[in-house]
């Protein structure tokens, strides 16, 4: 910051242009200005105005975000070098000060003022794709809250239900906005600030639903059921609140894929993705809790409901097994490894390059691992016996081992949970090597570390 003449006090500027700078002149005195920006509330311009006028407080944060900026430069002018359109400058402005943004060909943006934290930030965590088929995703943000794992305690030792019902919705919630766009629209070559996006980008096709959902330990996140998302389209996601991310999804389904989407199950929270049931009829989206047979969900609830009854003899919450889990995290780690079972995910075979033997990967051609998939022609039984035989083929994408690693990890050694080994014909019925290594006794080192990577290619099924 550059200060000249009288001692200034400080605030914080967060710019957030198309550009990699944006000069801004500031005046930090007690003067008399055409408009007093309001605090904590965001105002929106249409051309260049004359110098603003900023509230009194020992903190400040200052955001503008812009189309179209320009040069300056001059006395009591500063600089803030920008990354990705976004820069930062802290400090406190007890008495108040002016703030003038300089442009010469200026455009609309915008200008935010607050005393608790910055109003703008450009997120870290991606969002997260469910499944897709040919017209069809479930998509959801970032994680916005996280939730522990409730865990027993004296004088209550009793662990959750086998069949959860939809949790309360967090209160405030987040407000994010989902914008889907062609390749060809570019997102990427934007600055990742809502003002630019929405400014030079209009989001395609429709969503039927957005609500948020608790997927299991992972925390909340908000979930977006998109239809009509064209075949063979690269698209591009960018969920932001008056923040932005990009997010770079690659979905390559093909035109007969032929499994519909399950979502939307509350003792099941994870499981959004397809699985080789019949298609349901328009305009339904895809099976939920109030669609799903009961010959589905009743095996399963009984499952989960024993096997809760056996690990409550152990005195959870009063008594260790272990000094890092507890029936808590057993009973959520059996939960997530049965439903992955009981619900075989279908997938099809990538779309390797045969010039390179690669599989696609958005913006790279490095040689990847094939995905744990196991053919499945019509008529063949699912690995779950409570679905029909489906009458097409498909290919099963495999459970990761880990699921099943976890709960012998979490787990009380009496409950007997013994997992097959990649050395013994683990490969048979689950996808083994990618998130860890394989070898007895190792965590991690696996060939992707991942179940899904963050462009859609999944290797096994880690829900």
């Amino acid at each position: 910051m550059l200060c000249t003449g009288r001692p200034c006090d400080c605030i914080t500027v967060i710019l957030s242009v198309p550009c990699q700078w944006l000069v801004l002149s500031a005046i930090f005195a007690l003067v008399d200005a055409q408009q007093i920006l309001p605090l904590n509330s965001l105002s929106s311009f249409s051309a260049s105005t004359s110098l603003l006028g900023l509230p009194s407080s020992p903190q400040l944060t200052v955001s503008v975000a812009s189309i179209i900026p320009g040069a300056g430069g001059g006395t009591g002018v500063f600089e803030i070098q920008l990354n990705d359109g976004n820069g930062q400058w802290s400090g406190s402005a007890p008495t108040g000060g002016l703030l003038s943004v300089q442009d010469l060909n200026q455009g609309s943006f915008q200008i935010s003022v607050s005393d608790n934290g910055t109003m703008y930030d450009v997120l870290d965590q991606l969002p997260l794709l469910g499944d897709t088929t040919p017209n069809q995703a479930i998509l959801f943000s970032h994680v916005f809250l996280a939730v522990p794992i409730e865990q027993p305690s004296f004088p209550n030792y009793t662990l959750l239900p086998a069949n959860l019902s939809a949790p309360d919705t967090p209160s405030p919630l987040s407000n994010f906005t989902l914008v889907i766009a062609p390749t060809s629209a570019q997102l990427s070559l934007l600055p990742q600030t809502a003002c630019a996006l929405l400014n030079t980008t209009s989001s395609t096709g429709s969503i039927i639903s957005n609500n948020p959902w608790l997927r299991s330990s992972e925390g909340w996140r908000s979930q977006w059921l998109r239809p009509h998302l064209f075949y063979n389209k690269i698209r591009q996601v960018a969920p932001f609140n008056i923040f932005s991310s990009l997010f770079p999804l690659t979905i390559l389904p093909s035109a007969t894929f032929p499994c519909p989407l399950v979502y939307s199950l509350p003792y099941c929270p994870s499981i959004a993705y397809a699985v080789p049931l019949p298609p349901l009829p328009t305009p339904a989206f895809g099976y939920d809790a109030s669609s799903l047979p009961d010959n589905i969900s009743s095996p399963l609830l009984q499952y989960m409901t024993n096997f809760t009854t056996m690990l409550s003899t152990f005195a959870c919450g009063r008594d260790l097994y272990s000094s890092l889990q507890t029936c808590a995290d057993c009973q959520t780690n059996y939960r997530t490894w049965l439903c992955s079972v009981s619900f075989p995910r279908c997938s099809e075979p990538a779309l390797v390059d045969n010039s390179t033997s690669t599989i696609p990967i958005f913006g790279s051609t490095a040689q990847v691992p094939l995905s744990a998939l196991l053919p499945q022609p019509s008529g063949s039984p699912s690995r779950n016996p409570y679905f029909p035989n489906a009458s097409y083929d498909y290919s099963s994408l495999l459970p990761c081992l880990e699921t099943c690693n976890d709960v012998d990890r979490a787990c009380p050694y009496f409950l007997g949970i013994k997992c097959p080994t990649a050395k013994f014909n683990a490969a048979a019925s689950y996808g083994v090597g990618f998130i860890d290594s394989g070898e007895v006794g190792e965590i991690g080192n696996g060939v992707t570390g991942v179940a899904q990577d963050r462009w859609g290619n999944v290797w096994c099924n880690g829900n």
